[in-house]
């Protein structure tokens, strides 16, 4: 792992950790997590390996990432207040995110050291995994799927609650 690998981690660690503490939903803190998951999606998501038993491992991770948001969107404090949405995660959903993103890591760390490296070529094998790439693809989309539904379930809520609470549409509400 480079050193911006690491980095990457970090900031999107401590972006769930700024979220202990509530604060205004803003167009910049839906953006800012969307960023980092675009720039890790350009930096290591060269194609989606469809050969073998890919699809289905990929299908997998990102389906575990989808309920790992959905969960996290759920469970993170949404409410209105002096004509805003404010955000606060919860001890789970940032607990959600730290497990999620410790796996991430763990699995990165733990695969590049020989003795990983041959667990997880041997699974690969025996599973008709066809490549590295499709370990990378699993695990960047489950990140995906997490990051994107979390933030989408976050928005969805405030717009509702902010939409009860001035009888308005919620179309403008990250303004």
């Amino acid at each position: 792992m480079t050193i911006s690998d690491w980095l990457i981690d970090v900031a999107l660690l401590l972006v769930v950790f700024r979220q202990l503490r509530e604060e205004r939903l803003t167009l910049r803190t839906v953006l800012l997590p969307l960023a980092l998951i675009t720039w890790a999606g350009t930096t290591y998501l060269h194609h989606i390996p469809t050969a073998g038993h890919d699809p289905l491992l990929i299908g997998v991770f990102a389906g575990i990432g989808v309920a790992l948001g959905l969960a996290g969107g759920l469970i993170t404090r949404v409410r209105f207040a002096d004509g805003h949405i404010r955000v606060k995660a919860t001890l789970g959903a940032a607990a959600l995110w730290v497990v999620s993103m410790g796996f991430r890591l763990g699995f990165a760390v733990w695969s590049s050291h020989p003795s990983g490296g041959a667990h997880v070529a041997r699974f690969s094998a025996e599973h008709d995994i066809t490549s590295g790439q499709a370990w990378v693809a699993a695990l960047v989309l489950m990140a995906f799927g997490e990051v994107v539904v979390r933030l989408g379930v976050i928005v969805v809520r405030g717009l509702r609650i902010r939409a009860h609470h001035q009888g308005a549409p919620a179309l403008s509400a990250l303004a």
